[in-house]
Order: C-alpha cells, then sequence, then structure tokens
C-alpha cells in the first residue's frame, strides 16, 4: 500500500514530466497536468487513486485561484462590471437551464409522436442544465492570465460570467438535492441558502473592509515575514470555510478575501506571498481532473461521448456569443466570450456527482456525460490558443476592426524615428511623455484604456490604444525605429513578455522597465531589460532628500547624496554619455559612461571578463550588451564575445586608455 509521501512524489514527479514535455512542444503547461493525471490515474496506469482527501486538496488551488482573481477586482471594480455579472452572466446561466429542460421536453414530445419514449425527467434535465451552465473558472482564467487578457474587453465579459456561475452554485446544491422534494420544502430550502448567502456577503463586504486593513496593519507592525504569510493563509482560509459552512462555496469566500485585501496597501505583497500555494494547489487540482476520464467509457461509448463534447461546446459557443452580442458586445469580443466559456467546469463535475448521488443521472450516463465533460476541458487551451484564428474566419468584421487598429498605430507612427514607445499611459506615462516633449524627442504611447486614449488624443498627444505585450503594436508603433521602449506600469509578466518580444525583433532597442520593489529586479535585467526602476527606491531618495533639507543639511550635499545612492543603485547613472553639448570646464574631471563594441575577431573574444584588468586604469565595466540584445551584469568570469558591448564608466582620460586596450589587434 502506497504511503503519503509515495503518492506527493507520485504527484510532483508526474507534474514536472508534464509540464517540461508541453513547454517543449510549446502547448500550455495545464494541458501537462490533464494529461499525466489521465495516465497515473485509476482508469489508466493505477499508479493514483482519486482518493477524497487529494481531490478536497486538489479543491484549495480553485480556492487561491479566486482569491488571486479577488485581488485584482476590488469592490469598486466588481460594481463597474456589475451589468456584465449579474447581466450577462445571469442571462447565460438561466438560458442554459431554460433551454436545456425546453429541449428534453421537446425531444421527449417528438420521440412520443413517433412511439418511443424518452427516459430523462424534467428534474435530471435541470440537473444537467446547471452543470452544462458551469465553465472552467480555474482552466480559462489561468489561461487568460498568461495570456494576458484578464482586462481585455472578451477578458472583463469572460470574468464576469464565471463570477456569476460561482455565485450560481449556491442554490444548485440547494436545489438538486431537493428536486425529489415536495415544492414547499424546495422553496424553503432556496430562500434560507439565498437568506444566508446575502446576509454574509453583506456583511463581508460592506464592514470587512476596514477590518481587513486594521488586522494587516497589526500583523505587518510585526515585522515578520513569517507570521504575515501565515496569516495570508489564515484568512483566506478562514473566509473560505466561513462561506462553505454558510451554504456557499469555498472558492467565494476566497474571492471576497482577496477583494477586501485589494483596497489595502499590503495588496502586492499578499500576492507574491500566495503564489507558490496557488500555483502547486492549482497543479494539483488540474492532475485530479485528468483522473477523473475513464478511457474505457471512450472507447466504448464513443459515439456517445463524441456526440455529448461536441454539441455541449457547439451550443454553449452559440448562446454564449449571442448572448453578448446582445448585451452591445461587438462581434469579435462576442465570439472570443463564446469560444473562452464553451468548456465544462470543475463544479459542473461537482453538480454532476451530486444529481447521480440523488439518482437523477444513472450511472451509465453518469460515465459518458463526465469523459465528455473532461475532453472538453483538455480542448480548451487548443481552443483558446487559436480563438483569433477562428474569430477571423468567422468575422470579417473583427479582422477589419484589428486591422484598422494596427493600421492606425502605424498610421502615426510611420514618420517617426529614434522615438520611445511608452507602454502604458498612465500617470507614470504621462509624465515621461511631457519630459520628452520639452526636450523635443517624439514618443508613442500604447494603452488599453479607450477613454483615456481617447481624452489623451483629442488633446493632440501621441497615445493610441494597443497592446503593448503583442508583437502586432510594437511593430505597428515603429519598434524597429525606436530609440527606446519604456514599460511605465508594474506588471512583471507583461514586462517579461515584451522583454521577449523586443530582444527577439529589435534586440538593439533598450528597455526600461518600472516595478513596485526589487522583487524581480534579476528576472528583469536576465530578460533583457536596460535599466529596472523600482518606486520604493525612488520614494525612498525623495523621502531622504526632503528629510535632510527640513533638519538643516545644505541643499548640494543633498542633492550629491541622493546622486550617490541614485550611482550605487542605477548603472546607466553612474556618469553620462559625452555629447557635442558637453564642454563645461570640469568635463575633464567628471565621470562619464562609453561604449566600446568589441570587434568579431578580437583578441578578448573568449576570454573572462577580469583578464581585461580595467580597474588597474581606473574604469569600471557598467553592463555589458550582447549581439541578441542581453544586458549583462559585469561578472568577473563572463566570457566575452565578438560584436559584445561594454559601457565603461571612468575619466575620459582613462576611458581613453580603456579603449584602446580592448580595440587593439
Amino acid at each position: 500500500m502506497a504511503s503519503t509521501l509515495d503518492l506527493v512524489l507520485l504527484y510532483l514527479l508526474a507534474a514536472v514530466l508534464g509540464v517540461v514535455a508541453c513547454r517543449s512542444l510549446k502547448l500550455p503547461p495545464m494541458l501537462g497536468y490533464l494529461a499525466v493525471g489521465v495516465l497515473i490515474g485509476p482508469n489508466a496506469m493505477a499508479l493514483a487513486k482519486d482518493s477524497a482527501g487529494i481531490r478536497y486538496l486538489a479543491e484549495f488551488g480553485v480556492v487561491f485561484l479566486m482569491f488571486v482573481i479577488g485581488l485584482e477586482f476590488n469592490l469598486p471594480k466588481l460594481k463597474s462590471m456589475r451589468r456584465l455579472v449579474f447581466g450577462l452572466g445571469l442571462s447565460q446561466v438561466v438560458g442554459t437551464v431554460v433551454l436545456a429542460v425546453a429541449g428534453n421536453a421537446l425531444l421527449a414530445f417528438g420521440l412520443g409522436l413517433v412511439g418511443r419514449s424518452w427516459d430523462l425527467g424534467w428534474p435530471t434535465a435541470l440537473a444537467l442544465g446547471g452543470a452544462l451552465a458551469m465553465s472552467s473558472t480555474a482552466i480559462v482564467v489561468k489561461l487568460m492570465a498568461e495570456r494576458l487578457e484578464l482586462d481585455s474587453e472578451h477578458g472583463r465579459r469572460v470574468i464576469g460570467v464565471l463570477l456569476f456561475q460561482d455565485l450560481a452554485v449556491v442554490p444548485f446544491l440547494v436545489l438538486i438535492p431537493s428536486l425529489g422534494t415536495a415544492a414547499d420544502a424546495m422553496a424553503r430550502d432556496l430562500g434560507l441558502a439565498l437568506l444566508k448567502a446575502t446576509v454574509l456577503l453583506g456583511v463581508l463586504l460592506v464592514g470587512g473592509q476596514r477590518v481587513m486593513r486594521w488586522w494587516l496593519t497589526l500583523v505587518a507592525r510585526r515585522k515578520s515575514e513569517e507570521l504575515f504569510i501565515l496569516n495570508v493563509l489564515l484568512v483566506t482560509l478562514g473566509l473560505a470555510w466561513l462561506t462553505e459552512h454558510a451554504g456557499l462555496s469555498l472558492a467565494l469566500g476566497a474571492f471576497v478575501a482577496g477583494m477586501l485585501i485589494a483596497e489595502t496597501e499590503y495588496k502586492h505583497q499578499v500576492e507574491a506571498d500566495i503564489r507558490p500555494f496557488h500555483d502547486v494547489l492549482l497543479g494539483l487540482f488540474f492532475i485530479t481532473i485528468g483522473m477523473l476520464l475513464d478511457w474505457r467509457v471512450v472507447w466504448q461509448q464513443w459515439p456517445l461521448v463524441l456526440l455529448l463534447v461536441t454539441l455541449p461546446l457547439l451550443f454553449k459557443f452559440a448562446f454564449i456569443a449571442a448572448l453578448a452580442k446582445l448585451f452591445g458586445s461587438p462581434t469579435g469580443v462576442a465570439l472570443r466570450t463564446g469560444l473562452y466559456l464553451a468548456q465544462a467546469g470543475e463544479f459542473g463535475l461537482v453538480l454532476l456527482n451530486l444529481a447521480t448521488d440523488r439518482a437523477l443521472v444513472s450511472a451509465d450516463l453518469r460515465s459518458a456525460v463526465l469523459a465528455a465533460m473532461v475532453l472538453s476541458m483538455l480542448a480548451t487551451p487548443f481552443i483558446i490558443e487559436h480563438a483569433d484564428r477562428i474569430v477571423m474566419r468567422l468575422s470579417a468584421n473583427d479582422w477589419m476592426l484589428q486591422s484598422v487598429q494596427l493600421t492606425s498605430i502605424a498610421k502615426k507612427s510611420i514618420r517617426t524615428e529614434a522615438h520611445v514607445i511608452i507602454c502604458g499611459y498612465g500617470r507614470s506615462g504621462q509624465n515621461l511623455a511631457r519630459m520628452l516633449e520639452a526636450e523635443g524627442i517624439p514618443y508613442m504611447a500604447l494603452d488599453l484604456d479607450p477613454d483615456r486614449v481617447r481624452q489623451a488624443a483629442a488633446a493632440g498627444q501621441s497615445v493610441v490604444f494597443g497592446d503593448a505585450a503583442r508583437l502586432q503594436s510594437l511593430v505597428a508603433a515603429g519598434l524597429s525605429r525606436a530609440s527606446a521602449v519604456v514599460v511605465s506600469y508594474h506588471d512583471t509578466p507583461s514586462a517579461l513578455k515584451i522583454l521577449q518580444l523586443v530582444r527577439e525583433h529589435a534586440p538593439k532597442v533598450p528597455v526600461i522597465v518600472r516595478t513596485i520593489d526589487d522583487a524581480d529586479l534579476e528576472r528583469l535585467r536576465a530578460a533583457g531589460a536596460a535599466e529596472v526602476v523600482p518606486e520604493a527606491i525612488e520614494g525612498s531618495l525623495m523621502l531622504a532628500s526632503h528629510a535632510m533639507a527640513l533638519v538643516g543639511v545644505p541643499m548640494r550635499r543633498v542633492l550629491r547624496r541622493v546622486q550617490e545612492q541614485r550611482e550605487a543603485r542605477y548603472s546607466l547613472l553612474r556618469g553620462y554619455f559625452h555629447g557635442a553639448d558637453d564642454s563645461g570646464a570640469d568635463d575633464l574631471h567628471t565621470q562619464r559612461l562609453q561604449s566600446v563594441t568589441l570587434p568579431a575577431g578580437s583578441r578578448w573574444c573568449g576570454q573572462p571578463m577580469h583578464r581585461l584588468a580595467l580597474e588597474a586604469l581606473d574604469v569600471q565595466v557598467v553592463s555589458v550588451r550582447r549581439a541578441q540584445g542581453a544586458v549583462m551584469r559585469p561578472d568577473p568570469q563572463l566570457r566575452l564575445q565578438g560584436d559584445d558591448t561594454l559601457v565603461l564608466s571612468g575619466l575620459p582620460e582613462a576611458l581613453a586608455r580603456a579603449e584602446e586596450r580592448l580595440l587593439a589587434a
């Protein structure tokens, strides 16, 4: 009998192998989790049992996923989405159930006319309709987060529908067991559940934010990272436990916890602390979903399974796309919303099992439906990956809209050269744009907020609607002709994607990235960032400068101290690059920066950097930029290559000697 440690090691090994295989094949890692779940599950190699304990632990993956979603959707943002949640979401769930029941009744009536019977009653049709209405929050949100689509037009609609589906699970969990009871008992149970949900959520959302800020501040004052992480876990799981015992779902409580924390100043720290638990447990959840698939049912009843996969996918896609269009979405957005929500969901599996336990669904039908639901979830990464192609084939209008958008970007940037591409036109991006204008430096800003873009463009500023994390937008903005790219918003995954695109398609264009703190400094630099500017560092420098000035330190000394700290922190500020207008009296005694590119056949190629011995000349290497665009930090053991560009810091005479040494044959 396998021990707990044996099972843990098996799951970890399977997860690692599955993710490595999918990464090698350039497939979503989630597909690896699902595939290894099928392989090691009780219906294939039988290496692991689908135990209740493992399934319950895996549910916490969805709990932490909903918590992270809650961090992104604070109360003001949720209020702004109420039309999507309680309009589009409510219409989708209710409409799906009504159509399922009506379709079942029509089918029974039609077969009765030709003398055939139909065994499914309306309670079974209602239960299956509820399961059909659910989509996979875990899979869809994970994929949208990886594709940076959570704030897109279709992303907001998808999240709105998913949030209502999670809310709708509550009445379904009460309704399905009550389908065999009297009508008055069913109404009483439903009313009690809705009352508990309303009271609990009302208390949490109205007064919870103040309590949450007070509590997190109290914990943060202890200045213990361990205590803070434990507190985050306590809050997340505690609210999940509270909502579960109130007859709601675990995931809903975690979502509320995330929303409450999102309005405090601890949001980013909490997000960083929770991510390891979120990623590991969500991977375990996907493995347990894969373990549910019985390949023997697929093999023996493949016509029925194929029908149960195809028809619900097509029905949900068409129905949700039509509803989104009815609620005012453009055709392309409506089609994407339908594609992203067409699959079955994890809560649908819960409702299916509950209906089976209550004898509403037979065991044979349950096996075929379960196999079809898992297969639809397995197909979701492929559907979403090819969503753009599918939409463009179905809607010429969407292709035209995207073409017009890219053309408008290109039209504004086509006559611009040596400009700065500003990714994000929020407060930081706008301040940068004003300073560039003052210096006569052209810029092109990309932003995804249509209201901001419209107002800024009306004011004559060079800003267009576009996603800076998409290659097409960067190319249309003139990436190959740009002098620099600046990521002005703090989103590390998006910044890493932009860095990858710039490194692949314009490796000589430097990229400057804004961040909250130093947490992702090394990742961003390794990805090719020329400089990373953390807000926390700049804030502390300004705080120190004001404090020193107020206590009487001479302003010249204050400025010198701040500059010394900046030079110690930012490699690009250690000196400056000499230009034609730099001819002051102290110019020969001022630190400068100078770039020297090693020839392809240089004698230093293949040599470690310490062999240069530039320290003897009072010259420091600030950074090394590879020919492919990657920026390397100075390392004595770093081996130099042909066409490497070394940024040197030193006095003019010392720099001249260093350049002579580097370029000597």
